[in-house]
């Protein structure tokens, strides 16, 4: 009797030490999670399970919408919530009305970057490395973050070369919305590029056909980047951008407005695909 109890003891022991040491170690692994180094750029929040609605942070702005405005060739005036201001492919020969707080360029030509940047603005987002290196952009202001996407970009002149990582596609992280804007984009996209692009709610695609991507290729980047609303720049001729909606009508939802500006929030999301013309060349 005496020995079955010992025996009964032992075992109880032993049963709470095993339970002390799994505890232990999950302690410990989560101790580890918590002080390990962030390695890669939380920009989008991936999409919450069978909700579809993103992450929010609580640090996040209060709700609101985002101005995206079309100011001509490929520069847009992104607006926050919070009245943060970005000009995209910013240039000397389109300037926004306001200037702006932050400010990216792609080096394809003089039309998309420039040397003399105004007084005031805090963010100069190259979309190359100057040095010939991988450029690098992660910004973390107000209601806003942004990075970038390095992609390849073809030589111009007849020597037929590539420069690879030589541009970027920037990602905007504005109030519960990521917009994408491609940039001079010259190639379709890796699995690597989708992963570092996040979901993406609305892209700013060049239509062209020429200078960028061919016009097949193209709709069939953004139908790798699935976005709710694309909207068309880097146009050039009525006639250029007619034979692209054409191509795209097959996916998207062709919707023209009258006002180069418009205000997005997620509860105004299309349920399906839109391509969405501003006006303006």
């Amino acid at each position: 009797m005496r020995r079955g109890r010992r025996l009964t003891e032992t075992l109880r022991v032993l049963c709470e030490t095993a339970a002390s040491s799994a505890l232990k170690r999950f302690l410990g692994l989560a101790l580890l999670a918590l002080i390990a180094p962030v390695t890669g750029w939380a920009a989008c929040s991936g999409p919450v399970a069978d909700h579809g609605a993103r992450l929010r942070l609580a640090s996040a702005g209060p709700e609101g919408g985002v101005g995206l405005t079309f100011l001509g060739h490929a520069s847009f005036l992104i607006e926050s919530p919070q009245g943060v201001t970005i000009v995209t492919d910013y240039n000397d020969m389109i300037r926004a009305p306001v200037t702006p707080d932050i400010v990216t360029m792609n080096n394809a030509h003089p039309t998309h970057y420039t040397d003399a940047v105004e007084p005031g603005v805090k963010f100069v987002l190259r979309g190359w490395d100057p040095a010939g290196g991988i450029a690098t952009h992660h910004v973390d202001y107000r209601d806003v973050k942004i990075h970038n996407v390095p992609t390849n970009v073809r030589e111009y002149g007849g020597s037929g070369g590539t420069r690879y990582n030589g541009n970027s596609i920037f990602v905007f992280d504005v109030g519960d919305l990521c917009l994408a804007h491609l940039g001079h984009l010259h190639h379709t996209l890796t699995p690597g590029h989708l992963a570092d692009l996040g979901p993406i709610d609305v892209v700013m695609v060049p239509v062209d056909g020429a200078y960028t991507l061919n016009q097949d290729d193209m709709i069939a980047v953004l139908q790798q980047i699935k976005p709710k609303i694309a909207v068309p720049m880097h146009v050039f001729t009525q006639a250029t951008l007619e034979k692209f909606l054409a191509r795209a009508a097959e996916f998207y939802t062709v919707k023209r407005a009258n006002d180069p500006s418009v205000t997005l929030t997620r509860a105004t999301l299309p349920g399906e695909p839109e391509m969405l013309v501003l006006p303006g060349r």
